[in-house]
């Protein structure tokens, strides 16, 4: 694939421009009157269902825009069996956490581990959603960064550090003064940008091929990558393993994450705060069936076309490169449009906010401070760390493109989700346990508990008769962390308070 796309790219760069002089005036009108309260609570006056549009686009990513639908001639519907856990997944925020955070009247929810084990076992689960969510953020930025690079930047031959740097400084403006609740909006509308944008991809190629919607919902469900359940239970994709996995990634990245519950918590009740929950996770799931009945299409595209699939240098189809093949060189200026503003929203969701919830966590739980009754001097540490976190967002993303190694970039990625294995041990095995643990034990659990998942996702196929792991890991992952903390505890006393 070449970089002549038979759009200009100055037209591309004319709608990325408008799409962020819009984010720039949401942050305007939301940061005029924002105090600290508003950066790190939202004044608690969000809108639930603000909140649950917000996260559509936040829970998703620019690799998830271009790779869900391209991934479905692998690997079918499968992806479907985990959306259905997270089903399950939210109602045990809703019904378990959403209240233990509510009652504590918590802004970082990594405070509860400060009250139940210690401040040790709060810095530990602080640093490895810090690590997680600034690895995840930056890899997926530089992925899809890759894509504007290549058909918009490229042309003017400004060069990717200046590219990425111009975005992150943008960010960084827009998030700047309104924190989480400029984010609530910001979030919302690139949340709709995606939809929108996924709609009309799926209408412009329906019309294409001369499909009606009865046309379009028969080749859907007739084709044979539409196939959903899969029951090999030594295969990755074995039924209960993604069912029960999603349901703990929902858990874990969701509901024990704190760029996803700092919104959640700028909601002034704890019912409303259920009501986005619920509301959001069944909008999750009919957002994913539009991204895969996306891939379908692309593949029917693709076949009734005559259009050949794009491939590496070893002649290997490229699934990732599907959606921008088809939608900058066959379908015309306008999806061409529509995928550059749709990929340009789903990547800033998913990246904006983190710079706001890392700074929250580090300022709360890191630096032991509080967010009432900030004077001078605590306001200037707060944005010294969010325009810190700006900078290792930006060397974060520089250090892939020196390696340029997509194998590097999916162990990153890998290592940052199963991060949050010793989380889902911590959150459980205060919530579900009574006895008290050693409070230094957390540190070397957690870094424990990962390594030998690590170990047992590389050699399980030898070990374990071809099996594979899936999302089940993040289970296993979780229960070896309850275990070692189980392992360094003792039966509450009497008069202990935690």
């Amino acid at each position: 694939m070449g970089t002549n796309a038979p759009v200009a790219p100055a037209l591309f760069l004319f709608f990325i421009a408008c799409y962020f002089c819009i984010l720039l005036l949401i942050s305007y009108i939301t940061g005029r009157k924002a105090d600290t309260d508003s950066y790190f609570t939202g004044n608690k006056n969000s809108v639930w269902y603000l909140v649950a549009i917000g996260m559509i686009s936040d829970s998703l990513s620019g690799v998830t825009y271009i790779s869900v639908p391209g991934k479905v001639s692998v690997a079918q519907f499968s992806y479907l069996q985990t959306i259905l856990g997270y089903i399950l997944g939210y109602v045990i925020i809703a019904k378990v956490l959403l209240p233990l955070y509510y009652s504590r009247n918590l802004t970082s929810i990594y405070t509860y581990l400060q009250e139940r084990f210690g401040p040790i076992t709060q810095k530990t689960g602080a640093v490895f959603f810090i690590i997680s969510r600034l690895v995840g953020a930056a890899a997926r930025l530089f992925l899809v960064a890759g894509v504007l690079q290549l058909f918009v930047f490229e042309h003017y031959h400004i060069p990717f550090e200046l590219s990425v740097s111009i975005m992150i400084v943008l960010m960084l403006i827009y998030t700047y003064r309104g924190g989480i609740k400029t984010l609530v909006w910001t979030d919302a509308l690139q949340s709709t940008f995606l939809l929108v944008a996924v709609v009309l991809t799926i209408v412009i190629i329906t019309r294409d091929l001369g499909w009606g919607v009865t046309d379009l919902v028969s080749n859907v469900i007739h084709s044979p990558y539409s196939k959903t359940f899969f029951w090999d239970w030594k295969a990755a994709n074995f039924f209960p393993k993604e069912f029960f996995g999603g349901m703990m990634i929902a858990v874990t990245m969701t509901g024990l994450d704190q760029n996803m519950m700092q919104k959640n918590l700028t909601i002034r009740t704890l019912k409303d705060s259920q009501k986005n929950v619920y509301s959001f996770s069944i909008m999750q799931l009919v957002v994913n069936v539009f991204f895969l009945s996306l891939g379908i299409l692309l593949y029917q595209y693709v076949l009734a076309k005559g259009i050949p699939l794009p491939t590496n240098s070893e002649g290997i189809a490229v699934t990732d490169n599907i959606l921008p093949l088809l939608a900058l060189y066959h379908l015309g200026t306008f999806a061409a449009i529509v995928f550059i503003v749709g990929l340009t929203a789903a990547t800033f969701s998913s990246a904006d906010s983190v710079l706001t919830t890392l700074t929250t966590s580090f300022y709360i739980d890191i630096l032991g401070m509080k967010t009432d009754e900030m004077d001078g001097k605590k306001k200037r540490i707060k944005n010294v760390v969010h325009v810190s976190f700006a900078v290792l967002l930006l060397l974060t993303i520089l250090m892939f493109k020196a390696y340029n190694d997509d194998a590097i970039i999916d162990t990153i990625l890998f290592l940052a989700t199963i991060t949050y294995g010793p989380m889902l041990g911590l959150f459980a095995f205060g919530i579900l346990n009574k006895r008290v643990t050693w409070d230094a034990s957390s540190i070397l659990v957690s870094i424990a508990a990962p390594l030998i998942c690590i170990i047992l996702k590389q050699n399980s196929e030898e070990w374990f008769n071809h099996y594979k792991f899936g999302n089940e890991l993040l289970i296993v992952n979780g229960m070896l962390t309850y275990i070692g903390l189980y392992i360094f505890s003792k039966k509450r006393e009497v008069n202990s308070t935690r």
